[in-house]
C-alpha cells in the first residue's frame, strides 16, 4: 500500500435518511482501537511471565477530530446528538484500507477561538456497541 493523504480520512454521520453526512471542516482526524487485557497470571505461571486470557477483554474504539464548522447540516447533527446524549451511527473511512462503522457517543465537544481567527471545535466519540469493519 502506498502513502495516503490524511485529508481522505473521513468521519461520516448517519443523516437519518439512509445516507451519510461528512463531518465538515476537519483538519485532523484520529481513530484509536483498543482491546483490554485480562491478566490471568498466578504464582504457577511459567517463568513468572504475565499470561493473558485470549478474547476476553473489552474492545473499544475512539474517534476524534479538530476543525472548523463549515456545514450547517453536520453542525446540527453533532449539536443534536450531544445535547440528546444519544449514540449515533458513525463511519470512519480510510482510503485503500476500509471503513469502521457503528454506534458512537460524543464524549467531548469543545469550541474555541481567538479574537483574530476562526471558531474551531474539537470532538471526541467513544464506541457504544458492536462495530463492523469493511475492507475497500
Amino acid at each position: 500500500m502506498s502513502a495516503q493523504r490524511g485529508r481522505d480520512m473521513l468521519i461520516r454521520m448517519a443523516d437519518g435518511n439512509g445516507g451519510w453526512s461528512t463531518l465538515a471542516g476537519l483538519k485532523t482526524r484520529r481513530l484509536a482501537l483498543g482491546n483490554g487485557a485480562v491478566d490471568i497470571t498466578d504464582s504457577d505461571s511459567a517463568g513468572r511471565w504475565r499470561h493473558l486470557l485470549s478474547d476476553a477483554g473489552v474492545r473499544q474504539a475512539s474517534i476524534s477530530g479538530l476543525g472548523i464548522f463549515r456545514d450547517a447540516q453536520s453542525d446540527g447533527l453533532v449539536r443534536e446528538a450531544f445535547f440528546d446524549g444519544a449514540a449515533m451511527n458513525l463511519q470512519f473511512a480510510m482510503p485503500d484500507f476500509g471503513a469502521l462503522e457503528g454506534p458512537f457517543q460524543i464524549t467531548s465537544l469543545e469550541y474555541s477561538g481567538n479574537h483574530d481567527g476562526e471558531v474551531t471545535f474539537e470532538i471526541a466519540f467513544e464506541s457504544a456497541g458492536a462495530l463492523t469493519f469493511e475492507v475497500e
